[in-house]
């Protein structure tokens, strides 16, 4: 399979995972209310916070990966 077609499809998973980590039911998951935190943050901003990180950073990996490879 060509390099630019399996970056296309790492770059399309990464599209979906997206989608389904900041998808409302499962962000209801972790809404848990004010009262809940993780180091001193709410539990839902912890949570979309690490999950924007998550994003950037593979996507980050994937292009950074296609580039090395000649």
């Amino acid at each position: 399979m060509p390099k630019s077609n399996l970056n296309t499809e790492k770059l399309g998973a990464l599209f979906l995972l997206g989608v389904l980590m900041f998808s409302p039911p499962l962000m209801g998951i972790f809404d848990a209310g004010a009262h809940v935190t993780v180091l001193g943050v709410p539990l839902l901003y912890f949570y979309l916070f690490c999950a924007w990180a998550v994003c950037i950073g593979l996507a980050a990996w994937i292009i950074s990966e296609s580039r090395r490879r000649p």
